[in-house]
């Protein structure tokens, strides 16, 4: 990624933007699909975040950040769709037979129960890492904590799930 594409998105230059979204979709993609586990949620989550983030690149204070600062959007629209799971499944009564999923995914169902058993800031490492491929420097950047604690982290939950598959 190039600090001069970046420069040219943020002065306007809707052919930069294209193409940093064109670099960073799949792992955009990725996350969001394995945090919220399905395609539907995932795809709109990548879009509200793309476009969340066109309309706010020009007040990106550094260049060096434009990733961690795509993955934090994206991080609050998933979130924001895991809330309305929870509200949609709040309002919906049992009485009335019906119940929203809140996972459809196509994962295997023991990686699905194994991600499961961990914390939420856990997984978010695990899936930041594993499924859209950042090095624990950059996670920490992403979630704003030490890098150590991202490593560390890291190596408990994968151990974690590892014994959980066993």
């Amino acid at each position: 990624m190039s600090t001069n594409l970046i420069a040219r998105a943020r002065a306007g230059d809707k052919q930069a933007f294209a193409q940093l979204y064109l670099q960073h979709k799949d792992s955009l993609y990725r996350y969001a699909y394995f945090k919220l586990g399905n395609a539907q949620d995932a795809q709109d989550a990548v879009s509200d975040c793309i476009v969340e983030a066109y309309a706010g690149i020009s007040r990106l204070k550094s260049e060096k950040a434009f990733v961690s600062w795509l993955f934090k959007i994206l991080y609050r629209k998933c979130c924001a769709v895991l809330s309305g799971y929870s509200s949609r499944q709040a309002e919906t009564s049992l009485d009335e037979g019906e119940e929203i999923p809140v996972s459809d995914s196509h994962m295997a169902p023991e990686l699905e129960e194994a991600l499961g058993i961990l914390a939420p800031e856990d997984r978010d490492i695990v899936l930041l890492s594993v499924i859209a491929g950042y090095k624990t420097r950059e996670i920490a950047e992403m979630l704003g904590i030490n890098h150590a604690t991202v490593r560390s982290k890291l190596s408990r939950a994968l151990a974690k799930m590892k014994e959980f598959l066993e």
